[in-house]
């Protein structure tokens, strides 16, 4: 048994040293209030060796098995190594946990910038309004759109909404699973094997949103596969139909150098895609009508609007496998486990199907959320994405959702005709533990 020596403040100083024997001993010098205290502590096998360790001032210290081996250590950009005759030399390396930096900010100095510029004339007052106080002064976009028709309910913050778009993060999963189930492998409930005895199945990884699980997809497909539905459910070309200002995300030829983790990078988290909110709404649009996939289209006017004409893309073959994706879609909001669950602290009155995003580029935090609601009136998308810094990510995207959702039920405008409006439940507090698991270098993600 190894002694336990504690003193007032220090610093400890540990050694590791093989001997022949191929047991370790280990030195612990503490500093104290400028006393020296040593303490050593070895396997027993070792103590039988005859292994000993002393240590001197300044990090440095020698070991001897018998009277003939000795071992210096020194300490060379935070690393311990040591050497010595007898024993094999080590490289002792401190773990460290990488903590990213982000420049950009979450929050707007005044939220009245983010509007600044919107064509608003066309739009549905009661959504604009719903949609500006879930936003509220955070850097970033809502969208709201009739899936029906593909007309653009409301859209605040439109430079960013019509800008050339991010890294999609995982919603780009929404694809993919599009793509797997209109190729036959899977269904919502087919365990895939992720190794070590580890199996899921698509309703888990959708509202869990686990990475190796889409890696798996994508891989088994192929990039070309992958890139063709990707470009068949709008990634690549412009969603809207004639709105000024409109720019085009990019959706590559060629795979993710597999070095950067190849095509099963860019089925996880969407790495060297460039997506924008309105081709996120219009892909949802159509997982919430059935598969046409319309032209976004924004009236300028209350004159456009009243005449408003829906004008198709093309109508994808996608309406047999939508129940396969509706489970893990809900449960990203239902679930315990769901990463969109924090949409319920603030709204719980009808179903909401959706999907989160997080990942970050440059110092950039990128929040993404996309979803559709089963209202008493008729469903409704929505896509909210949020730029900036730490507080920036899916599961807050998710909230604002909620927020959204809770302000257009208050106004009465999912109230149909002659049905008495049920008081909404007070917010509820925020999940201490968000549901967020994306990052770059864990299994799930948003």
């Amino acid at each position: 048994m190894s002694r336990l020596i504690q003193l007032l403040g220090g610093m400890v100083l540990c050694l590791v040293v093989s001997g022949p024997s191929g047991f370790a001993a280990t030195k612990k010098k503490v500093h104290a209030g400028g006393a020296k205290v040593t303490a050593k502590s070895a396997h027993p096998a070792a103590k039988a060796a005859g292994t000993r360790t002393v240590a001197k001032k300044g990090g440095s210290a020698k070991a001897a098995v018998g009277a003939k081996s000795s071992v210096r250590t020194r300490t060379v950009h935070g690393r311990t190594v040591v050497r010595g005759r007898g024993a094999k030399a080590r490289l002792a390396v401190r773990r460290t946990r990488y903590v990213e930096h982000f420049s950009a900010n979450s929050f707007a100095d005044n939220a009245d910038n983010l509007t600044l510029g919107d064509v608003t004339a066309g739009e549905d007052p009661i959504v604009r309004a719903a949609a500006i106080r879930a936003l509220g002064n955070m850097n970033g976009t809502a969208i709201a759109i009739d899936p029906t028709t593909g007309r653009i309910l409301a859209m605040v913050n439109q430079k960013l909404a019509l800008s050339s778009g991010a890294e999609p993060c995982s919603t780009i999963k929404l694809t993919v699973a599009l793509a797997a189930l209109e190729e036959g492998l899977i269904k919502h409930d087919t365990p895939v094997s992720l190794g070590r005895n580890y199996k899921v199945n698509l309703t888990y990884a959708l509202a869990k949103s686990v990475n190796p699980y889409f890696e798996v997809l994508g891989r088994t497909m192929g990039f070309e596969r992958v890139k063709h539905y990707a470009n068949q459910f709008g990634l690549g070309e412009l969603a809207g139909y004639h709105i000024q200002g409109e720019q085009l995300g990019t959706y590559p030829d060629e795979e993710l150098p597999q070095k950067l983790g190849g095509v099963g990078r860019m089925c996880s988290f969407g790495e060297g895609i460039s997506m924008t909110p309105l081709q996120l709404g219009a892909i949802v649009s159509a997982i919430a009508n059935g598969g046409t996939l319309y032209y976004l289209q924004h009236p300028q006017t209350q004159m456009d609007a009243k005449n408003f004409t829906p004008k198709v893309k093309r109508v994808l073959n996608i309406a047999p496998i939508l129940p396969e994706m509706r489970p893990g879609m809900e449960g990203a909001v239902g679930a315990s486990y769901g990463t969109a669950r924090s949409l319920r602290a603030n709204f719980s009155a009808f179903p909401v199907m959706g999907k989160t995003g997080t990942c970050s580029n440059n110092g950039t935090r990128f929040g993404w959320f996309g979803s559709y609601a089963e209202t008493p009136t008729g469903r409704i998308v929505t896509v909210i994405f949020l730029e900036g810094g730490r507080p920036t990510f899916g599961p807050k995207a998710a909230e604002l959702t909620g927020q959204f959702y809770r302000a257009m039920y208050e106004s009465s405008y999912f109230q149909p005709r002659g049905v008495p409006l049920v008081p909404l439940p007070p917010a509820a507090p925020m999940p201490t533990n968000t549901g967020e698991d994306d990052g770059k270098t864990e299994t799930t993600g948003q």
